[in-house]
């Protein structure tokens, strides 16, 4: 599939805004997933030309980084913490409790498109285990009657 005109006139005014950056592969993509909430499959071959990278390497780059992403997120994002920290105080029956209620497994949305679940490895409140962040705001022991209250808000 092709991207359309306007897409690919926006890749290229983020790409121009990057010229002369050294390494500007990671800003670039940073830009394009503000821009459209993802990083479209179509603009990689657009932003690998312009950079006189393979695609391959583009997409190496982009998966290798779990915030982006290739699908848009639902409305709000939850990420719950994987590190050991948060697995040794209850983090593992928190994500079981998670994916069960909102019916979906990580990087799943929501039928709805509210909540989009994510993993992510520390959040840097070990000591508040197990943590998560609901829509960038970081929350500490989190447990399933918490994580309920927290969905119950992204919820609405």
């Amino acid at each position: 599939m092709q991207a359309n005109a306007a897409q690919t006139a926006i890749v290229q005014d983020i790409l121009t805004a990057h010229l002369g950056m050294e390494g500007p592969l990671l800003p670039i993509l940073h830009a394009v997933q503000a821009e459209f909430g993802h990083v479209p499959q179509d603009a990689l071959p657009v932003i690998a030309k312009s950079l006189n990278l393979s695609r391959a390497e583009v997409h190496g780059v982009m998966s290798f980084y779990h915030d982006f992403r290739e699908e848009p997120a639902g409305k709000h994002v939850v990420k719950l913490c994987r590190a050991e920290a948060c697995q040794s105080m209850g983090a593992d029956r928190v994500a079981a409790h998670a994916k069960a209620a909102l019916g979906v497994d990580w990087h799943g949305t929501t039928a709805d498109g509210a909540v989009t679940l994510e993993p992510i490895f520390c959040l840097g409140l070990c000591a508040c285990a197990p943590a998560a962040m609901v829509d960038g705001k970081l929350v500490g022991r989190v447990d399933e009657a918490r994580l309920d209250a927290l969905l119950a808000g992204v919820r609405v």
